[in-house]
């Protein structure tokens, strides 16, 4: 038998689990041009279902009051709206703030005070603002109290009032009047918890159980159009360009297994169990739009070609053979996510999820600080402004933003001479030449972007917030090589 671990932290498997698939949808019409010229034009798809991701299964229950008909999130997303957003305290706070389905749900969920009891205000998690009364036999309040006393962190609240012998003396809401007496016959009760009792939201084995699950899926859809130049006249190159969108609910590669960690950026987490589409977005991968190309130009010059057909051995030697080739690759932007850097917990106890984008047109690029770093935003003291933390239930927004796409160019240039006493033997000579351009590309995945803090010293906070630590380009590197062949 499995011994109570309240605030134990482990990973699993579902004993459920099944084979990954995938269907694979192409289209394509080609045609032959002119001049050596061909045009494709594709359809190409990918579907696939059951992929890994890992659910927290210890995760606390969304109960559902009958009365009422609200979910535990929504009657707390009530609550924590009028503390985060709008200030209310203990001393502020009227029932008539809520809805009368708020009302009814901490009526029917919370414990009521027997025998002259009530609750204590801010004995469990420190209370809401100064000025407010010590106790009260509101239930509404009592909620509201509890869980502003853990602002951002409402996991942490539940846990108080749901899990006893946990560190916070008794667990529940303990009673105002402290009768040495309580829980007798005729003596209010020690604690109020939840009407089930002790244990009603969370497992009593686990406060996170972290489990891989085949419940992922993926969607690519993509057209793409080749236009190809066969070997001709000296000189062959292919062009492609690729419009797509991919979505999936987490994009972390099947091999990397289980992260029992906690896990900052995301990775394959379903950060609230019991809503896994909430997380549906766009994959962390996916590119709008992909440029690419290579080519081949051999240059006419020398004897036997085009360009100075008729000219002598030793000038052949300098002029002729020479062959230029090449690659080109340009993506837009790549999606990132903002985190709330570990702060703050409102929907799972043991993973953190997103922060809401406040905007859907946040303007992203690569500015340049005074001080020298280079931001995803041109103002990040105000852009972190746009970033609001996620409440219960909500996992916030993934992939809002776009930082930097890819961008190369990449140069050969090769002669091949000809040995004299023998056509084949040669001595061939080569220039390589990578990022041409000697490009920047800033690498989103090291952005410092945990700025949605509560802590000053967090990573991230003010005007670190987001600035680009890694790039995804080399700079421009050259090599030669000298060869004989034989």
């Amino acid at each position: 038998m499995i011994q109570p671990q309240p605030t134990a932290r482990a990973t699993s498997l579902d004993t459920s689990l099944k084979t990954p698939y995938s269907y694979t949808i192409d289209f394509s019409v080609a045609r032959e041009l002119r001049a050596g010229f061909s045009l494709e034009v594709a359809y190409v798809g990918r579907l696939s279902h059951r992929l890994l991701s890992s659910e927290d299964v210890g995760q606390p229950l969304d109960l559902r009051d009958k009365k009422s008909g609200l979910d535990y999130f929504t009657a707390v997303d009530a609550l924590a709206k009028l503390y985060e957003q709008q200030g209310v305290t203990d001393a502020t706070f009227q029932d008539s703030m809520v809805s009368p389905a708020v009302v009814q749900y901490w009526t029917d969920m919370l414990q009521a005070p027997i025998n002259g009891g009530a609750y204590a205000l801010g004995a469990q998690t420190g209370g809401c603002g100064t000025g407010g009364p010590a106790s009260t036999m509101d239930p509404v309040l009592a909620a509201f109290d509890l869980f502003c006393g853990s602002m951002f962190v409402e996991t942490t609240a539940l846990q108080a009032l749901d899990e006893p012998n946990i560190g916070f003396g008794n667990g529940g809401i303990p009673d105002a009047n402290g009768d040495p007496n309580c829980g007798q016959p005729g003596h209010p009760l020690c604690q109020y918890y939840a009407v089930g009792g002790p244990n009603a939201f969370y497992t009593p084995q686990y406060a996170s159980l972290s489990t891989l699950r085949t419940i992922g899926f993926s969607n690519y859809n993509a057209m793409q159009v080749t236009l190809r130049h066969q070997m001709n006249r000296g000189f062959q190159f292919d062009f492609n360009y690729t419009y797509s969108k991919s979505i999936d609910l987490c994009s972390d590669a099947e091999r990397l297994g289980n992260n029992g960690a906690l896990n900052f950026n995301g990775g394959c987490q379903i950060f609230n169990a019991w809503s896994p589409d909430l997380f549906r977005s766009v994959s962390d991968f996916d590119a709008t739009h992909q440029f690419n190309a290579n080519w081949i130009v051999d240059f006419t010059f020398g004897q036997g070609r085009g360009l100075a057909s008729h000219t002598n051995r030793g000038l052949d030697a300098v002029i002729g053979g020479w062959e230029l080739s090449g690659l080109f690759r340009l993506t837009s932007g790549f999606p990132y996510t903002i985190y709330d850097n570990g702060a703050y917990f409102p929907t799972d106890w043991y993973w953190e999820g997103a922060a809401i984008a406040s905007s859907n047109n946040i303007q992203t690029g690569a500015f340049k600080n005074p001080a020298g770093t280079v931001n995803i935003f041109k103002d990040p003291a105000t852009a972190q402004n746009l970033f609001l933390p996620a409440l219960p239930g909500q996992v916030g927004s993934r992939n809002p933003i776009r930082g930097d796409g890819y961008f190369g160019v990449d140069l050969g240039l090769s002669k091949r001479w000809a040995m004299p006493w023998s056509e084949k033997q040669g001595l061939s000579l080569r220039w390589e030449v990578f990022n041409v351009t000697n490009s920047t590309r800033f690498d989103f995945n090291d952005l410092s972007s945990a700025g949605v803090s509560e802590s000053n010293n967090s990573i991230g906070v003010g005007q670190r917030f987001g600035n680009y630590t890694n790039l995804m380009t080399n700079p421009r590197v050259m090599q030669f090589a000298l060869r004989y062949e034989f």
